[in-house]
């Protein structure tokens, strides 16, 4: 090979080479690729459900972008916008949510993976993230939800525990210049499914278990929103069709009350 060639074959692998860490695009195409393929979106598109036996015949495609996500050091990370790294931690915990999935398939639930004592699912260190042995409940408490870090409770819309209960996984990657977007989108699509988040009848409003675990996201001042009340406000005519119920909503004057949350892993086959 002459000189020229080989300056050339140099200057292609550069062109071309990872954008980001050990070859982490900043589009997530890989992950998104496998979303598009696999996930099923149903409720008229509020909720999705996920084709586990078929994903399992792309795990290697899934582990090759995995092992990306792994490369990425904490240095490299803390340089990114916050957007970025905000879409790096959501499709991180997602992707390696569905290779937990995989990695026990085929089960009825996530809880069947371990115990809450023992070998917690989400507890459980099995990868390596920013430069350390890492888990589930790492990335969603002790980096999203941080206080002071991230400051948006719209990351509950975006994670998924691969149960039916929880909000959608979405049938897309999430991307730094579509975050807002994104985010916005999940919330509408979660509180729009009258079987997680509803007015009743009797004009209670009837909602997810993840506005009383997380109460205090929703209390934190985010967008001046001060309470739950307040923030379910904005969204009232998502919750219910009657025209009085939507004004209660919206005064903030309807009693909370909170559905039991199903734990049913949402696979297509379930």
């Amino acid at each position: 090979m002459n000189r020229f060639a080989a300056v050339l074959l140099c200057f292609a692998a550069l062109s071309t080479g990872p954008a980001l860490g050990q070859g982490v695009d900043p589009a997530h195409k890989t992950w998104d690729g496998l979303l598009k393929k696999h996930v099923v979106l149903t409720a008229g598109g509020s909720a999705s459900q996920v084709r586990y036996a078929e994903f399992a015949k792309d795990r290697a495609a899934l582990k090759a972008y995995l092992d990306a996500l792994s490369g990425v050091a904490d240095t490299e990370f803390k340089g990114w916008p916050r957007a970025q790294q905000m879409a790096f931690l959501i499709n991180a915990y997602n992707a390696f949510t569905v290779e937990l999935i995989l990695a026990n398939y085929p089960l009825k639930s996530i809880k069947d993976i371990g115990s809450d004592l023992f070998n917690n699912r989400w507890k459980k260190k099995f990868f390596k993230l920013l430069g350390q042995d890492s888990y589930l409940d790492q990335i969603e408490h002790e980096i999203l939800r941080k206080p002071g870090s991230y400051n948006e409770p719209r990351v509950h819309y975006a994670i998924n525990c691969a149960a039916i209960g929880c909000p959608m996984l979405r049938e897309e990657a999430y991307v730094a210049e579509r975050l807002e977007a994104q985010l916005e989108e999940q919330a509408v699509r979660f509180l729009s499914d009258r079987s997680r988040n509803r007015v009743s009848a009797q004009g209670k409003l009837e909602v997810s278990k993840i506005f009383d675990w997380f109460k205090e996201d929703w209390s934190s001042g985010y967008q001046g929103i001060q309470s739950r009340e307040k923030y379910f406000a904005k969204y009232a005519k998502l919750l219910t069709d009657n025209p009085d119920h939507q004004k209660l909503v919206a005064e903030g004057k309807t009693p909370l009350a909170f559905l039991d949350y199903d734990w049913t892993l949402n696979d297509v086959r379930r």
